[in-house]
């Protein structure tokens, strides 16, 4: 035997790499990053959950004699797994420098990128995409980024970029609003737009343009373009074998066998090996858990456990074949026609869990031993091989016989025990053999999730039946008495002879500590006749089977226990069709088995543009970074090249929710090796605070507010280090009570701030309350939201001399980050300097919240004259750094019978955490906007700030406004549903006019609310579509469709007055260049793009001469966070007003050089003129400042208006939804950059979706009793799901408000980033009108945010859930 190699050979970006010293654990992310210095690829997660790490790797297969071309997660793949492969990273593919490729190209030109973090991933995996399937069609693209996360855009665009790849997709020469468009959006030279004053706006024309018609032209384009030359797969590794390969670190080893008696003999001699193949649980493990794992076997050069093979009965499957290949051979089976309908029925159900099965940069990795070996309890394939008893066959070496011997095993005796199975010391698992199925043998799977795509189960299930026919008959006599006794819906009785069940097997996952067989209902099941009798006994049966309850871990005991019993009549409804039983019950329930079929997405962009070719503002101009973006060049603070004798910071944090700190001994991490400090609250020489309350340690010194309060920061040599060393601080504590929500708060009346809370009102409550003919109270729960922007916390601390600090930071406040720094090392201000480069995202997250990280950095880098790097693991960041408040509002509405609204009585309670930050102010935009859109005579409205045993929430996109707004309309909507009346025409007649005040005494002026209202109305064709949406429900008993038109108010300005303040710096060099800076952050919201564009219309030059480098407080001091939809407002106003400056000191000399002077010529001669070429602009906002103590005081500076209108579909059974439409009309006045401002429609919108829909926080509280208290059980993607590419609405429309100038703002624009995110409000109460329908009992119903596919499924209350006990006013458990 030859012996094994010791060193890894591969390829990267066509460049050959051979290393010996690698160290297995080591990831490919890793490797990248830090030892090639690859940086485009990006860490967002660590746990394959995101896709900013997607790279491509290409190996040759002997067996096809082609390369093979796969996505894949770098975070999770061992770069000793890509021996003798070709990886390509977002480097290799193209740059602004040599050239983009399509790929980069078109999803930057369709404004694809926002922030930028995820989009080299995104854009990886459309190239991997494109290099495997070189004719893709419009689904397949549409497929191939589920296992990509975008926060920012919504998605839409980068689907509609990728479609212009497809084949099916015809090219056509530019329509008539695209060549206007680009007519219009040529770049301005050389006229200045400041004499209009910085105000004025613009008579635009309307441009609309809908998808087909941008990727049709787009794709013409392509066409002709020529290919860009791909990285040819390298001829060294044309016809490659592996060869074993032994790699010994310092911490593990790696072996490679490349036969089944090497592995099995491996195995022999270290039985706690671990065999790795996509290390998609072992990656996770030794990352999050801290597992070592010292033998790591990879299986993956071994042919027996690859082989994919069919017999006449069966599908013999080897357990490392991936999962990507495992679904194509099933794929060509079933479609093949060689092999019938009836005996591949297992492998459809095998396909339906694979199609959902994680993403396709997991499917190209996992394998399926490592499903069945881990033993995850909710597996999706285990319940298939239950349902089928697959054989297992095992393998061992033998030492008497000194070979290979075999074991087989039904999966039935596999699972043991949770996380424990049936594998014998020395074991290895070959392969799996499923049979086939016979004539009357059915098979069917199912599966659950908070979200279709990348997302582990809640429940699944493969269900099988065997039957045989019966001579037997049912009277209608019999069938409805057992019907009155099963408690089952009555119905036509099965008169004609039907089928005897002889065997039947019922795999689940999700509802036991292991994946399991519900076995006292297939003993009912067995002899009993196939009839809705025998289903109505057995859908109680498996609440048996199955005695969850509120402590079971995972939660959700109910609606687990629910979806076994629907997934059981689904199946009785798909077998009875297929028997063709019972014809006319069929047809009443056949939409039982109805799959949700996802046509492509499309949607159309209607707005105005500048007529002017001489001016930027008005155009759609493409983000100004959007290039660097999508080549992986653009840097975030992780990819700045290490400074010299740099470390690296992990934050030791509390692990108890309350108590007292008896001792801290950091001993055992100062003896690890690379640890160079341990810093706590001694070691900080200055004021030990962050914020402005002094409520708030920067390190805990005496006592503990919360799981995941920072006490302290160890530095070490490399990340990993200090993370490692971290967990070494020991830490005593004295426990104390803990309040862990809204409710325990009440009860302690436990408030922070006033403690009286916060009132606002309008009128009298009580003349209210005679007045109304009809009063109405309800309790409305809004859970709390992550930020998940891509980019985690993180920022870099480099001492300077006497005293000098320079932070580099990921944060949206600069000016509160040198603040809490310079007080933290006892410095003056001056001495610290913040810069920002760009944010991967932020959405409210770091504009307090990033200051803790950038304090601790710097209390270690000033102790050890060192530069210090902290960046955060996923997974702590969302267990530190806060989120949105959940809210919990008490309503009380009165109203006369033609749905005129009287008086308004609400309580909102919110969760704040432990200390104050910003939920003052967050209370107060929540009370704000208690009353939406609607004329309310009467109205009070009551907040307190509840204080909580939760790190500290804190602001986020619409800063309570949302909360506020969403409680508003459930009073609305149980006001409709009291009187029954259709919600829009309630909403209707109660919407505010111009000139009404507030009910907090502001003047609605330029009230657009009724303009978008009606265009909403109309462009959504809602009456028609409402009239349809009936019409299916009439027909659908178990699908439903709801529709909603929802409108928002949402007002403009910081509610701390001396917020409302913006800075500017310009200059203007030698050769007519413009550099500009000002207080405003990027976080690809596309800020500096706009910036750009009001320095260009105002100095009268081409975009392109106008450049932001980054925002620096030693440029722009005492600046503003970016927050509150203020920035272009105050920082564009400050910009104009410097270049306004400069124009003004150029005008005459401008007249005198005459009209054909050029720009250049003008600057050139001014510098020799001593003209001063640099200007410091500033703005602050007049008429604002509401006081609530005296009531009084303009709370905004103006209002956004806006109205959207969503069509849903729900299925009854499980709570699962899809959006069919949505169209939205927005106000923006006259926007500075439609391409800009749509983006942020659809990315709020989208973000407002997963708020209201499908994002969950659980906490370690009293309705999740399962969890240690206060912890975060969704801290990663694998638990806490945003939207994804396939929640995309299927039409989405946008369009921007026609003649609606602001006069209050630059250019008579709008705010534009929070403004829309409420719209999402009406997929919300879509589902509620199918709900709705779906109801037996009528009248208003409870729905809590978000409406999880639990709160969905629950609310229908149907026979199932009376069968299993479930009672009417059921409401799901949450964390508020």
């Amino acid at each position: 035997m030859a012996a094994a190699k010791a060193e890894l050979c591969f390829f990267i970006n066509g460049k050959k790499v051979v290393d010996g010293s690698v160290e297995p654990q080591m990831t490919l992310l890793e490797y990248l990053r830090i030892k090639r210095g690859l940086t485009g690829t990006k860490l967002g997660c660590g746990e394959g959950g995101c896709g900013a790490c997607t790279v491509m790797v290409s190996s040759f297969d002997p067996a096809t004699k082609k390369v093979q071309h796969r996505s894949v997660n770098a975070c999770l793949a061992p770069v000793c797994s890509v021996d003798g492969q070709h990886v390509i990273t977002i480097e290799g593919i193209g740059s602004v420098k040599k050239g983009l490729h399509p790929a980069q190209e078109k999803i930057a030109s369709f404004h694809g990128s926002q922030c930028g973090f995820c989009t080299p991933g995104i854009v990886m995996a459309l190239y991997t995409h494109l290099r495997k399937n070189p004719s893709p069609t419009v689904h397949s693209l549409e497929e191939a980024f589920d296992g990509n996360l975008c926060r920012c855009t919504g998605y839409r665009p980068i689907l509609d970029a990728a479609k212009t790849f497809a084949t099916d997709v015809k090219a056509k020469s530019d329509s008539e609003d695209e060549s206007k468009e680009k007519k219009q959006s040529e770049e301005p030279a050389g006229v200045s737009f400041w004499e209009k004053g910085p105000l004025s706006g613009f008579e635009g024309s309307e441009i609309t343009s809908d998808t087909m018609s941008k990727v049709t032209c787009a794709r013409a384009k392509l066409l002709k373009e020529k290919k860009v030359p791909e990285i040819a797969f390298p001829k060294e590794l044309e016809g490659y074998k592996p060869s074993s390969l032994h790699i010994k670190g310092k911490k593990a080893e790696w072996y490679r066998p490349v036969t089944l008696t090497s592995l099995c003999e491996i195995k022999r001699k270290n039985p706690k090996a671990k065999l790795v193949v996509g290390n998609t649980e072992v990656g996770i493990e030794a990352r999050f858990k801290f597992c070592d794992y010292p033998v790591l076997v990879s299986p993956t050069a071994v042919p027996e456990l690859n082989a994919i093979k069919m017999s006449e009965d069966a599908v013999e499957m080897g357990a490392a074949a991936s999962l990507t290949s495992i679904r194509e051979f099933l794929t060509e089976v079933v479609n093949g026609g060689k092999v019938s309908a009836k005996a591949t029925r297992p492998l459809v159900a095998m396909l339906d869990q694979l199609r959902w099965f994680s993403s396709t940069q997991i499917r190209n990795v996992g394998c399926l031993g490592g499903n069945l070996v881990t033993a995850s309890p909710i597996s999706d394939l285990c319940p298939v091989f239950l349902a089928m008893d697959a054989t297992l066959t095992f393998a061992s070496f033998d030492e008497n016989k000194k070979a290979v011997s075999y074991r087989k095993l039904p999966t039935s005796k596999f699972f043991l025990d949770y996380r424990k199975v049936n594998i014998l010391p020395g074991e290895v698992l070959v392969n799996v053999t499923v049979p086939l199925t016979r004539p009357l043998d059915f098979v069917k799977a199912y599966k659950q999730a908070r979200r279709r795509e990348d997302d582990i189960a809640i429940v699944t299930s493969c269900l099988r039946v065997k039957l045989s026919a019966s001579a037997e008959a049912v009277t209608a006599e019999e069938a409805k008495a057992k019907e009155e006794q099963t408690k089952f819906d009555p119905s036509s009785a099965q008169k004609s002879a039907g089928y005897i069940v002889t065997d039947a097997l019922l795999g689940f996952g999700g509802v036991w500590k292991t994946p399991t067989r519900a076995k006292r209902t297939e003993d009912f099941l067995k002899g009993k006749i196939w009839n809705k009798e025998t289903l109505a006994q057995a859908a109680e049966m498996l609440g048996k089977d199955f005695p969850l309850d509120s402590k079971t871990p995972g939660g959700m005991p109910e609606y687990r226990k629910t979806l076994c019993a629907s997934f059981l009549f689904k199946f009785f409804v798909d077998v009875s069709n297929s028997l063709g039983l019972d014809e006319a019950w069929i047809r009443k329930n056949i939409s039982a088995i109805s799959s949700f079929h996802r046509p492509p997405s499309k949607g159309s962009q209607s707005f105005q543009v500048n007529p002017s070719q001489r001016q930027a503002i008005g155009k759609p101009i493409s983000h100004r970074s959007a290039k660097i973006q999508v080549s992986g060049e653009a840097e975030y603070v992780d990819d700045l090249a290490p400074k010299h004798k740099m470390l690296y910071a992990a934050l030791v944090t509390s692990t108890v929710p309350h108590a007292d700190i008896v001792s801290v001994d950091p001993k055992g991490a100062l003896d690890m090796k690379g640890v160079e400090g341990y810093f706590g609250a001694d070691d900080i020489k200055g004021v030990n605070e962050v914020g402005h309350w002094g409520d708030e340690e920067l390190f805990a010194s005496k006592s503990v507010h919360c799981v995941g309060q920072p006490i302290g920061v160890v530095v070490a040599s490399t990340h990993r280090g200090a993370v490692e060393a971290a967990r070494k601080v020991k830490i005593e504590y004295k426990r104390k009570p803990a309040v862990l929500s809204i409710d325990d708060a009440i009860k302690a009346k436990a408030w922070l701030g006033e403690q009286e809370g916060y009132l606002l009102t309008r009128g009298d409550i009580k003349t209210g309350e005679k007045a109304a003919e009809h009063v109405v109270e309800g309790v409305m729960n809004v859970g709390g939201q992550e930020h998940f922007y891509l980019e985690t916390q993180g920022s870099e601390a480099i001492p300077g001399e006497n005293g000098e600090m320079t932070i580099i930071a990921s944060t949206q406040n600069p000016n509160t980050t040198i603040e809490c720094v310079a007080h933290n090392l006892h410095v003056p201000i001056h001495k610290v300097v913040c810069k920002v480069k760009r944010m991967g995202g932020g959405f409210g997250g770091k504009e307090t919240r990033s200051v803790n990280y950038s304090a601790a950095a710097a209390i270690a880098a000033a102790h050890l004259n060192r530069p210090v790097r902290i960046i955060t693991d996923r997974n702590v960041d969302m267990q530190t750094s806060g989120q949105r408040h959940a809210f919990k509002g008490f309503y009380k509405v009165g109203f006369n019978s033609d749905g005129k609204l009287v008086f308004m009585d609400v309580k909102l309670y919110s969760n704040a955490g432990w200390c104050q930050d910003l939920s003052i102010p967050v209370m107060h935009r929540g009370l704000f906007h208690i009353d939406n859109v609607y004329w309310i005579p009467h109205v009070r409205a009551h907040g307190f700030v509840c204080k909580t045993n939760m790190p500290s929430h804190t602001a986020f996109r619409g800063f309570g406004g949302p909360q506020g707004l969403m409680v508003c309309e459930a009073a609305m909507d149980h006001v409709a549903r009291h009187l029954g009346m259709p919600g829009h025409v309630l909403r209707e007649m109660n919407l505010y006019k111009e000139g009404q005040k507030t009910h907090f005494g502001q003047v609605l002026s330029n009230c657009t609310v009724k303009r978008a209202w009606e265009e909403c109305q109309k462009r959504s064709d809602f009456i028609a579509k409402r009239e349809k949406a009936k019409k299916f429900n009439e027909e659908n008993r178990w699908r439903k469709r709801g529709i909603a038109l929802i409108p928002t108010k949402f007002g403009i300005a910081f509610t701390a007055k001396f917020m409302n303040q913006g800075g500017a710096l310009v200059h203007i060099y030698t050769d007519g260049s413009v550099l500009v800076t000002h207080g405003g952050t990027e976080m690809g919201q596309g800020l500096h793009t706009k910036m750009i564009q009001v320095a260009a219309g105002a100095l009268g030059v081409p975009v392109d001469m106008v450049y932001i480098a980054e925002t620096a407080t030693d440029k722009v001091p005492n600046t503003s966070p970016t927050a509150a939809s203020m920035s272009s407002d105050i920082n564009g106003m400050a910009v104009f007003r410097a270049c306004e400056q400069i124009t003004k000191r150029l005008k005459p000399l401008r007249k005198e050089m005459g009209k054909n002077v050029t720009w250049k010529e003008l600057i050139h001669k001014a510098y020799f003129e001593r003209i001063n070429l640099s200007a410091q602009g500033f703005y602050k906002v007049p008429d604002v400042g509401y006081d609530f103590k005296t009531q009084s005081g303009p709370g905004f500076s103006y209002f956004s208006y806006g109205t959207a209108c969503a069509e849903v579909e729900v299925d009854v059974l499980t709570g699962d939804h899809q959006i069919l439409s949505v169209d939205i009309v927005m106000d923006v006045g006259n926007s500075l950059n439609p391409a800009i401002d749509i983006g942020q429609i659809e990315g709020a919108f989208t973000q407002g979706m997963g708020l209201f829909t499908i994002e969950e926080l659980v906490w370690g509280d009293s309705d999740h009793s399962w969890l240690r208290p206060g912890t975060l059980f969704t801290s990663g993607p694998g638990a806490y799901k945003i939207p994804s590419f396939n929640d995309v609405p299927l039409e989405m429309n946008i369009s921007l408000l026609k003649n609606a100038p602001n006069p209050k703002a630059i250019h008579s624009s709008k705010a534009i980033g929070e403004p829309p995110l409420f719209l999402a409000a009406c997929v919300f109460y879509a589902i509620k009108e199918a709900l709705g329908a779906a109801r037996e009992e009528k009248g208003a119903f409870n729905l809590d945010a978000p409406a999880t596919v639990e709160r969905i499924r629950m609310a229908s209350n149907d026979f199932l859930t009376k069968a299993l006990g479930v009672k009417p006013n059921f409401r799901a458990r949450g964390s508020w």
